[in-house]
């Protein structure tokens, strides 16, 4: 949770709107662990190897990379190289997050293993640094705890679900971030990036192994946000204006006339 508490009302509302998006996420997106654990036993995997799989990858994307190499008959070394690809990605994350987490010791080594699309998404949303820390923490937990529980119960029903995208849990994940993504789309420069990275992923598909769309994708992401990026204020303790949200000095309102007083 943040270290320091929100300093004002708006704060404590801000946090408030932050954990309630983390809940929401989190139950959508650790349903999908159902999906995970019935598939991994499917695919061969014993129950004790998909439990810890799942605690220790925790990266629902690299998870189900590896089971489709084990699955199609592929080789321990491919199957690792397919999710350690779709794995860089977290480490973009990290460095984005670093900074405002600010955290030291086995507070960080656990926010390095609950650093995914999810936390960072739902983190990187809010406004202010309070519901900055509470959106990270709030989502990545919860997905953390929800994913395990429910992989659980996935693998131990097996067979029995038969197909997992009858359930629609397919689709639950998306739908999460499509409700994320949806709202920072206002602007043409996000637009832009969000256009540039599908075609950039969707035309390297065929033709690239598993994981380096995605990195090209977050690459042009990258390069248009550096390139676009407007003129913004140091953050401070108390405030977090997340890329996309940021206004130039010109646009803020006026407090008012300034008055001068002249040196005789």
């Amino acid at each position: 949770m943040p270290a320091e508490p929100p300093a004002s009302p708006a704060e404590r509302t801000e946090v408030r709107a932050a954990v309630r998006q983390a809940v929401s996420v989190s139950v959508a997106t650790g349903l999908y662990g159902i999906s995970f654990g019935a598939l991994s036993v499917v695919a061969g995997l014993n129950l004790p190897q998909t439990l810890v799989l799942s605690l220790l990858m925790f990266s629902g994307g690299s998870q189900f990379a590896l089971l489709g190499v084990v699955a199609s008959g592929g080789t321990s070394a491919a199957a690792v190289t397919t999710a350690g690809l779709l794995g860089l990605r977290n480490t973009l994350y990290g460095a984005q997050l670093s900074p405002l987490l600010a955290l030291h010791g086995w507070r960080r080594v656990l926010a390095a293993h609950v650093t995914i699309d999810e936390s960072t998404a739902v983190a990187t949303a809010q406004r202010s640094k309070a519901a900055f820390r509470a959106g990270f923490w709030w989502t990545g937990i919860g997905i953390f705890v929800v994913w395990n529980l429910l992989t659980l119960v996935g693998a131990l029903a097996g067979d029995a679900m038969g197909d997992p995208k009858a359930w629609g849990l397919d689709a639950a994940a998306g739908a999460a971030f499509l409700a994320l993504l949806w709202p920072r789309l206002a602007s043409r420069v996000m637009q832009l990036t969000a256009a540039l990275a599908v075609v950039v992923a969707v035309a390297l598909l065929p033709f690239v192994p598993p994981g380096v769309p995605v990195l090209a994708a977050a690459a042009v992401a990258i390069v248009v946000g550096q390139v676009a990026r407007l003129p913004r204020q140091p953050v401070t303790a108390t405030e977090y204006v997340p890329d996309g949200a940021a206004h130039h000095p010109s646009d803020r309102p006026s407090e008012g006339p300034t008055h001068r007083t002249e040196e005789p």
